[in-house]
């Protein structure tokens, strides 16, 4: 068994604390996406899931929390990493989820979100719906890229 690893500390605040003017818009983006549509719970997976492939443990921490202040449970939380393994996810969800995971690995394909990811996730939401879930999948890649290249650590507080 290996020791555990002390946690680099922060190399700065997140650069949207830094320069206030940025965080307002970046708020205002995660509520309209909230209001596309989608559920929450959706969104939270969605969010959760980005930022478990973006290696960002400050959003896979705040994630888990804001999830489980909505009502989502343990079982489920823990089974997001592996959810085409898993029955716990509905057609919708698991359609969101392969979503978020295309679009957070852009440079792993040619085309980017496959055809075939894109048309399953029509199938169960409409355009505003895809709308909303495109917005927070890519603001969720956004944090998880200002938040890991300056090492904010996870449970921390801005």
């Amino acid at each position: 068994m290996t020791a555990p690893t002390t946690q680099r500390p922060a190399r700065m605040r997140n650069p949207a604390v830094v320069l206030p003017a940025a965080m307002r818009p970046l708020l205002d983006v995660y509520e309209a996406a909230k209001q596309g549509g989608v559920p929450q719970s959706t969104l939270e997976l969605v969010h959760l899931r980005a930022s478990q492939i973006n290696g960002c443990g400050y959003c896979v921490h705040g994630g888990v929390v804001s999830a489980k202040k909505g009502g989502e449970s343990d079982e489920r939380l823990h089974a997001v990493a592996a959810w085409r393994e898993s029955g716990l996810f509905t057609a919708p969800e698991r359609a969101a989820l392969a979503l978020a995971e295309a679009a957070t690995r852009l440079a792993d394909r040619p085309d980017g979100v496959p055809d075939a990811v894109w048309e399953e996730a029509a199938a169960h939401y409409d355009e505003r719906q895809l709308a909303a879930l495109t917005l927070l999948i890519a603001l969720t890649n956004l944090f998880n890229r200002l938040n890991a290249t300056t090492r904010q650590p996870a449970g921390a507080t801005w």
